[in-house]
């Protein structure tokens, strides 16, 4: 038996084995991704595309809003300590992590 061979042989299907994870990997996190996205898409309609609502609008932008600020006002609308028209219905359909998503995937966006 050639032990370098035999080596050699060891380190590819090991080196193989790890290569093919690698996509579940990264399509765990692009599914995760996806996953935040489509949450934080909802606010779209009101505070505009990516958080950033339109000029002079009475709705404030949430892109780059500090995630803490952000996740304390959606819990106020969703406990209903804070009034709101619309925005108290609206934060009582996500769970507690849902609107913890929401705040972090924002205040990762650009003003």
């Amino acid at each position: 038996m050639n032990v370098p061979a035999f080596a050699r042989l060891q380190f590819l299907l090991v080196a193989g084995a790890a290569v093919a994870t690698l996509p579940a990997m990264a399509q765990g996190q692009g599914h995760e991704a996806l996953y935040v996205r489509s949450l934080a898409a909802t606010c779209a309609n009101c505070h505009g595309t990516n958080g950033s609502a339109t000029k002079g609008s009475q709705v404030p932008s949430v892109a780059g809003m500090p995630k803490e600020y952000m996740l304390r006002q959606l819990t106020a609308f969703k406990d209903g300590s804070r009034p709101a028209s619309v925005m108290h219905q609206i934060a009582k359909g996500f769970s507690d992590a849902q609107l913890d998503q929401i705040a972090t995937y924002f205040a990762g966006l650009k003003q």
